[in-house]
């Protein structure tokens, strides 16, 4: 997997991402394209449980490349495709098999909040500010990605005023797991991948599963859908090894199968 501004590590079941288009991993049509080819293939990959995403330097992602497209017009139906690309670089996070851990270092401003909001969980530095400043460049966008992250009244705020969240705001709201020094965040979030790595993965993947499912749904369906889920897992070698493991008191032993 050769891509140009997402670099891929792997090690011990889990993948570091890191989105490294300098200065600012501002997000352009190679950008998008690279980013859906890396989580697709990580979908994919055994050897990968639990994914980090980080940015490269200073920055997580400033968002749309504006100084890329700034007096410049767009041909016929240029203009369908770079919404579609974007669309789906963030649904390739939110659809990847395995769960994201956001890093969020510097800021995640419009389209860099809506790869921050399409992360499972998130860890964000001290020094983040994650906001929406279209409205102050002549474009609208992220509200629906800001909603799954902040309530009715912040986004708002965000949305017509161009406000940014600090990050220990952001651990106040709940909408990060925890708020760090810069030189901690890394660790912190590996920390998590670890721990999520060392679960099964078929466990894993259903449970991700679901809860994209059913974060839309009603009540009664939800629940309906994750019991119909547990009925699935409850076929596999590792969910039969996880109850043996606990009755025997020891460490469970997976296999992903």
């Amino acid at each position: 997997m050769a891509t140009e501004l997402v670099k891929c590590e792997v090690s011990d079941y889990v993948a570091l991402v890191t989105m490294d288009n300098p200065p600012v991993n501002a997000q352009n049509t190679q950008f998008h394209h690279d980013m859906m080819l890396t989580f697709d293939t990580l979908s994919d990959r055994d050897d990968v449980r639990a994914v980090v995403l980080t940015g490269a330097g200073k920055n997580f992602s400033a968002g749309a490349d504006i100084k890329g497209r700034a007096g410049k017009t767009r041909g016929l139906g240029e203009a369908w495709q770079h919404n579609r690309n974007a669309r789906e670089c963030f649904h390739s996070i939110v659809e990847c098999r395995k769960p994201v851990i956001g890093a969020v270092n510097g800021v995640a401003l419009g389209a860099g909040l809506a790869v921050a909001a399409s992360c499972d969980i998130l860890f964000a530095a001290e020094n983040t500010l994650i906001g929406l400043p279209e409205i102050n460049v002549g474009l609208l966008g992220g509200g629906r990605h800001a909603m799954r992250l902040f309530g009715h009244s912040t986004v708002r705020r965000m949305m017509f005023t161009g406000y940014r969240i600090p990050g220990p705001e952001l651990y106040r709201l709940g909408v990060v797991e925890a708020c760090v020094a810069p030189d901690a965040l890394l660790d912190t979030a590996m920390d998590m991948a670890r721990d999520i790595a060392a679960k099964s993965p078929i466990a894993m993947g259903l449970a991700k599963e679901a809860l994209n499912a059913i974060e839309e749904m009603s009540l009664r369906d939800g629940y309906r859908y994750e019991q119909n889920k547990t009925t699935e897992l409850s076929k596999y070698d590792d969910s039969r090894e996880a109850m043996l493991a606990f009755a025997e008191k020891r460490d469970p032993v997976f296999k992903g199968r």
